[in-house]
């Protein structure tokens, strides 16, 4: 008895029409690409317009060696000259301050957040954080002044700027260190996990390295949104001339502070040294901005 084998067919080939592209989706195409190029020009001219001014108006000053290295002390309103050391000095003590406060806590809360999510204070933390998050500087400039100088007695200082400004950077740190961390892959969770490795070092060791690119971006965005305050300045610490290192004691010059007190001198002098400071405030910001992106490039996992 002989077993017939069923010879195998050649595959079919199936034909695969592409129907060509009709002229009213290429007109719509062009008309939606055009239509996004100009929202994007549309947007960034304020943008541009608003450097531009900044630099042709502050940069003379701004070149000038004295700038960097002198204060206003001395300096009246009819006078040329002065620099915006003090200012400058202030500013990074005060943003300083509240970074180093804002820091830890942001990313630890980001953190917590996403990676204990099914803990009970979730969403009481998220709700305070949005809260947090739409409260307006003079807000937070007015508790801080009702907490620390009228209940507790102390005096307007550069420290409580720095608390206020804390309580503006938080949140910011906080959303945005929770997105980053939303976007690491539970794969790479469970994999550690399958290891044997506890939650701890899975965080430290996995998913911090792995998004810290992103984290220090929202640190630097914190950084960024709390660098042009005024408010929280103009009502818990007075201005001054001169130099004053110490955040606990006495009155202190900002940046923003300098702005607006010379915005206020309507004579030549007063107005050129209001554009270089902010000039200064915007390329301080810059900086710190290039200075992050260069710590993410060089940090976190190697590929």
């Amino acid at each position: 008895m002989s077993i017939k084998t069923a010879t195998p067919r050649p595959p079919t080939r199936v034909q695969h029409t592409l129907k060509p592209i009709s002229r009213r989706r290429l007109i719509v195409d062009q008309i939606a690409r055009w239509l996004i190029l100009a929202a994007c020009v549309l947007a960034l001219i304020p943008l541009a317009w608003v450097l531009f001014t900044v630099v042709t108006r502050g940069i003379d000053l701004v070149l000038s060696v004295e700038w960097w290295t002198q204060s206003q002390r001395n300096i009246g309103p009819r006078d040329y000259g002065g620099g915006a050391a003090a200012a400058i000095q202030g500013s990074l003590i005060q943003v300083g301050i509240a970074a180093l406060i804002s820091i830890p806590i942001g990313v630890l809360g980001g953190i917590y957040l996403v990676e204990y999510k099914e803990k009970k204070l979730v969403k009481p933390l998220s709700f305070m954080v949005d809260i947090l998050t739409g409260i307006p500087s003079i807000v937070s400039g007015l508790f801080i002044y009702a907490l620390l100088i009228t209940t507790l007695g102390a005096n307007r200082m550069g420290f409580a700027v720095s608390l206020a400004l804390t309580l503006l950077m938080i949140p910011v740190v906080v959303r945005g260190t929770e997105e980053m961390l939303r976007i690491v892959p539970n794969e790479l969770r469970e994999a550690s996990y399958a290891l044997g490795v506890p939650r701890y070092l899975t965080i430290l060791k996995v998913v911090i390295p792995t998004s810290i690119s992103g984290i220090i971006t929202a640190i630097m965005l914190g950084i960024a949104r709390i660098m042009g305050e005024t408010a929280p300045l103009l009502i818990l610490v007075g201005y001054t001339s001169s130099f004053n290192a110490n955040p606990f004691s006495g009155e202190q010059a900002a940046l923003p502070l300098m702005i607006n007190v010379e915005r206020g001198n309507p004579l030549p002098p007063g107005q050129d040294r209001a554009w270089a400071a902010a000039l200064t405030l915007i390329l301080i910001v810059m900086a710190l901005n290039l200075g992050a992106r260069l710590i993410s490039r060089y940090s976190g996992t190697k590929k």
